[in-house]
């Protein structure tokens, strides 16, 4: 199946960030210490966050354009507070509750940390799973010093049982031992101009390049079958589709065991440029 999807603007305007308006907070201050020269370090997450399908990330600052990434230079043994959360039973439904506090009354930290290991508990000897990407070691995690000195479950009076969604949930706070590794900011000049940088965008990003004019008409309305909607054939492919599959430069989809070859992978998101406009495809395989 092939999927097309148009991309408005241009990739500069995608891939070149603004680092006064985007999160985390401390982007702006690696890029900053590191056109000093000053070397800036974090631990346990990467300065230049990566956004998923928005990287690579590229900044611009006095008319010079900035590829941003970052090196692993070290690993610290530090301790952090592990928040986990067990289910006592519904509130309305117990005959004598424990002394609780309610979600809602939480500092901001800890109600995130509640959320979060709520999502663990809920799917401990469930299959439906958890959130991995914010469920740490069967919880929260309090990674900063100060999401812990905010933190009243992590005082010493701090409450044994919490309210979430009208259920109540023992509170076990353990401190545990995290080998985290030390991130280098990294900021390398690459283009003085928007034409530059556009250019090395197209080098880096891009699986493909057509015209209307080096295309069949059958070959243009399989791409616009696939824009609408998503295009689909059978192996073995028409005339028309071997023909673009091969303009496309996927040679290895004409094999007729393409599940198996090596190096193709199916559903992967793919750079276009189809007369002067950007478009990403994916080529899936369904089964008949």
């Amino acid at each position: 199946m092939l999927s097309l999807f148009p991309l408005d603007g241009s990739l500069a305007e995608r891939y070149v960030v603004d680092l006064t308006e985007t999160q985390p907070p401390w982007d702006e201050a690696a890029f900053n210490a590191t056109l000093n020269g000053t070397a800036y370090t974090t631990r346990h997450h990467t300065p230049f966050l990566a956004r998923g399908s928005e990287t690579p990330t590229y900044a611009r600052r006095n008319g010079t354009y900035y590829h941003l990434d970052s090196l692993v230079v070290g690993e610290e043994t530090v301790s952090h507070p592990v928040l986990r959360l067990f289910e006592v039973g519904r509130a309305d439904e117990l005959d004598t509750a424990p002394d609780h506090v309610t979600h809602s009354s939480l500092p901001e930290g800890d109600q995130q940390a509640v959320q979060v290991a709520y999502f663990a508990a809920r799917a401990r000897g469930n299959t439906g799973g958890a959130p991995r990407g914010l469920v740490q070691r069967d919880g929260y995690v309090y990674r900063t010093d100060d999401a812990a000195e905010a933190s009243d479950l992590l005082e010493e009076s701090g409450a044994s049982h919490v309210e979430f969604r009208d259920t109540i949930y023992e509170v076990e706070i353990a401190r545990e031992t995290f080998h985290e590794s030390v991130y280098r900011a990294d900021a390398d000049p690459v283009a003085d101009s928007t034409a530059e940088m556009e250019t090395i965008l197209r080098a880096s990003l891009l699986d493909a390049r057509a015209t209307r004019e080096a295309l069949s008409q059958a070959e243009r309305e399989i791409l616009r079958q696939a824009a609408a909607d998503t295009y689909r054939e059978s192996h073995p492919y028409s005339e028309a589709f071997t023909s673009l599959l091969t303009k496309l430069d996927h040679w290895a989809y004409l094999d007729g065991d393409i599940e198996n070859d090596a190096g193709v992978e199916a559903g992967s998101r793919r750079f276009l440029l189809y007369d002067e406009r950007y478009f990403t495809y994916r080529l899936d395989f369904a089964s008949e």
